[in-house]
């Protein structure tokens, strides 16, 4: 006896549902979900335009419309977003029984080749964390949001959500509550660590500093209740924005670097381990990547490293080659 709900061909009830499933099921957050949703609504915008209902939904309507996202000059990062939540809705209706094929297997994707995502050299961490003013509580905190970005491999909402206990420097690890609701623990490097307890040290003398002087607009009361690792002047918790205005102010000191953006800082994280030959299961791990082909980008490594790695391990790899004997 099937399984499947009873067929609705209606696409705002449909995205509706699919919505809900993503939040009860997955535990999607709010952000999530609102992203989701833009890029459903454009999807259902098209199929009406096209007068597409949900049962006509196949791979030449995905094709069409992938089209229709580069013509507008979408970028291929963007329209494998948008693909991505239509792939979830298409599953939405085929469990409910609106179409009997999954239209993914006869839609053409060759436009969506995954571009390599930039990265720092080492020297370029270095010389990023060398321009960092640490003469100052908020350059204390800028360069140990850095080095905990770049030694752990933080997306950006993780590293300025990172609470005082979620941290355990002793043992060197922090626990990061990621997509989902779940939960990962990854390592802490030694500079990173050094670098958060000497910004923690001097931030617990400026919340000291401040009660006693007993100024109101300064106070810093917010920091502990949130239990905050990284807050602002006033107290708060670092948002997303204060953060990438804090790394591109560093980064334009030197004009190399200011092209990078906040999730530089994580490319570099998983290529600089797999070019140290770092298991990628272990990266996949650390990185909260749900699914491995995600973290699989950072495999295409430098023509420099691969030719490292190939004179390392090729038996036959120097020119020096023992004859065997006989």
């Amino acid at each position: 006896m099937s399984t499947r709900r009873p067929a609705q061909s209606n696409w705002d009830a449909l995205i509706d549902a699919y919505l809900v499933r993503l939040r009860v099921e997955r535990g999607l957050s709010t952000h999530s979900l609102e992203a989701y949703s833009r890029d459903l609504r454009s999807f259902h915008e098209f199929c009406r335009l096209h007068r597409i209902e949900p049962p006509q939904l196949d791979g030449g309507t995905l094709t069409r419309y992938l089209e229709s996202l580069a013509d507008r000059d979408f970028a291929p990062t963007s329209q494998r977003r948008h693909l991505s939540a239509v792939r979830g809705l298409a599953g939405e209706l085929l469990d409910r029984g609106v179409i009997d094929r999954d239209p993914l297997l006869s839609a053409k994707l060759t436009n969506l080749a995954r571009k390599l995502p930039r990265t720092l050299s080492r020297r370029d961490v270095e010389t990023l964390l060398e321009t960092i003013d640490t003469s100052t509580v908020r350059g204390l905190r800028d360069r140990a949001m850095l080095e905990l970005a770049y030694s752990s491999g933080l997306r950006v909402s993780e590293l300025v959500g990172v609470r005082l206990p979620h941290l355990n420097l002793r043992a060197g690890l922090v626990s990061v509550p990621g997509k989902g609701g779940k939960e990962r623990m990854v390592p802490v490097g030694r500079a990173a660590a050094g670098a958060i307890a000497e910004y923690l040290k001097r931030r617990e003398e400026e919340l000291r500093r401040v009660a006693t002087n007993s100024s109101p607009r300064a106070a810093l009361k917010p920091a502990r209740a949130s239990n905050a690792l990284f807050i602002t002047r006033l107290g708060g918790p670092m948002t997303r924005q204060g953060f990438f205005k804090a790394l591109k102010a560093w980064a334009a000191t030197d004009r190399r670097l200011r092209w990078m953006s906040p999730h530089t800082l994580r490319h570099s994280f998983a290529t600089h381990l797999l070019e140290g030959g770092a298991d990628l299961r272990a990266v996949q791990e650390m990185l909260g990547h749900s699914d491995i082909s995600t973290t699989q980008i950072y495999t295409h490594l430098s023509p420099s490293h691969l030719r490292k790695v190939h004179r390392t391990y090729h038996p036959r790899a120097t020119r020096a080659t023992a004859t065997d004997a006989d």
